[in-house]
């Protein structure tokens, strides 16, 4: 497995430091992710199924919706990844993920498979990251007017799952 530095800090937007930094020096990103699969989906099991339209708060997601949350942002950023990776220079627009939690009706459905759904969308994350050459972990892009590197989007996706486990553990419980 080839070996990636963590990102510098003019490799991402500033807004995505607070989840780069979740992710230690000493940590191999890929095995990084490659942990939180299992993570959380064993998590998410021990939910009892019930919880799944818990909010803690009005106006707050629901377990179901910030679990989605986490599925259409991997994918938007795995997308990315992908552009970069392949050389691909074309400057990548921005994307209201507040506005997709309403489009995913997760009322209609049961938490079980949306975490499923989360479990199989890191596992395409996971077959993309490691198949990268060494010298596309390098390549920079651009992507909501800011730069971004492909290692970087690896922290990033990293990151912000683990902002929202603790989210999950702090507010939702089980």
């Amino acid at each position: 497995m080839i070996a990636v530095d963590p990102p510098k800090t003019d490799e991402y937007d500033p807004a995505f430091a607070g989840y780069v930094a979740r992710i230690s020096e000493d940590e191999s990103i890929v095995t990084v992710l490659t942990h939180q699969m299992d993570e959380v989906v064993r998590r998410l099991d021990e939910i009892p199924q019930d919880r799944g339209d818990y909010r803690y708060a009005p106006g707050k997601w629901s377990l179901k919706e910030v679990v989605g949350h986490l599925s259409d942002t991997e994918r938007v950023f795995s997308y990315r990844a992908l552009r970069i990776g392949r050389a691909d220079a074309t400057a990548l627009p921005g994307f209201d993920d507040q506005s997709y939690v309403p489009e995913m009706s997760m009322g209609d459905r049961f938490l079980a498979d949306v975490a499923n759904e989360w479990g199989t969308v890191r596992s395409a994350t996971l077959a993309l990251f490691r198949g990268f050459p060494e010298a596309a972990w390098q390549r920079r892009g651009s992507a909501s007017g800011q730069p971004i590197s492909v290692r970087a989007v690896a922290y990033i996706i990293a990151g912000h799952a683990r902002h929202h486990l603790e989210v999950i553990d702090e507010r939702y419980g089980k």
